[in-house]
């Protein structure tokens, strides 16, 4: 099996590892507006490429799933040492997150959901639906080139248009290819846990913003229904990827809430 790209921030003696889990980007970069954040809190933070994106090439199979992912983060967390983390996903990343806290809810202290999912909903199916249209019809430069529309709100892209269009340059020059995309959305339009939320024990801060244009925020609602011990967290705007565009405000409602559910236990295995 191909080696997964991770990366180990902050102190090794930490209390505490933090596990960043991206979205259908896949790449550790989208973490910048937390990185130092967390070190700076004295948190230990991994964050990694998920298979198939950035520096972790690999060509998926076409039944790739949510649960393959969910065996990946158990790969990095094993070799990190990481006995248990605070997962931290967005969107697909989410999706990663509730499924480990399913399979091994051992390694999981606690989960942030950031504008995610526990089933499909129709508006989100129609956003991927006319995604996959324009990769197929007009290919990879097109597909990247309305990322955005998707991820940001209108005026933030207005406000940072030559950060949106660096960021459009680098996901095509770094675009995963097409098959490797298709299965990748492939699989978390596949994801549906929604009767085993109240399986899930693990204390969940649940993130959304009410202007999301690709993830209705009712489907954060639907997870705080349904899990067991949630603190839930809306914001008015940032659209999906709010914890870029207010990062600050986001990044305040996560340490407030690790802070209440970090506990002083040691949080690698013994090398």
């Amino acid at each position: 099996m191909t080696a997964l790209h991770y990366e180990v921030h902050g102190p090794s003696d930490a209390a505490a590892t933090v596990l960043l889990s991206s979205g259908l980007g896949g790449s550790a970069g989208f973490w910048q507006p937390q990185l130092g954040t967390l070190v700076d809190a004295g948190y230990r933070v991994v964050a990694y490429d998920q298979r198939g994106t950035g520096r972790s090439p690999a060509a998926l199979p076409e039944a790739y799933a949510i649960a393959d992912m969910a065996r990946d983060v158990i790969e990095i967390l094993d070799a990190t040492n990481t006995a248990q983390c605070h997962f931290i996903g967005h969107a697909l990343g989410g999706l990663v997150g509730l499924q480990l806290a399913l399979d091994a809810l051992q390694r999981i202290a606690s989960l942030v959901l950031i504008n995610a999912w526990s089933k499909p909903n129709p508006h989100s199916t129609r956003c991927f639906d006319a995604r996959l249209t324009l990769l197929s019809a007009s290919g990879p430069r097109a597909y990247v080139e309305a990322q955005p529309i998707f991820l940001y709100p209108a005026a933030w892209c207005a406000e940072h248009a030559q950060r949106v269009a660096d960021e459009v340059d680098h996901a095509f020059a770094h675009f995963p290819g097409e098959t490797n995309m298709r299965a990748r959305i492939a699989a978390l339009r596949a994801f549906d846990i929604d009767a085993r939320l109240a399986d899930i024990a693990a204390p969940t801060l649940v993130a959304a913003a009410k202007d999301d244009v690709l993830v209705p925020w009712t489907c954060s609602q639907r997870l705080a229904d349904g899990l067991r011990d949630v603190t839930l967290d809306f914001m008015p705007h940032g659209g999906h990827a709010h914890s870029v565009t207010e990062a600050n405000a986001f990044n305040r409602s996560l340490l407030d809430f690790l802070s209440r559910v970090s506990a002083p236990a040691q949080s690698t295995v013994p090398a």
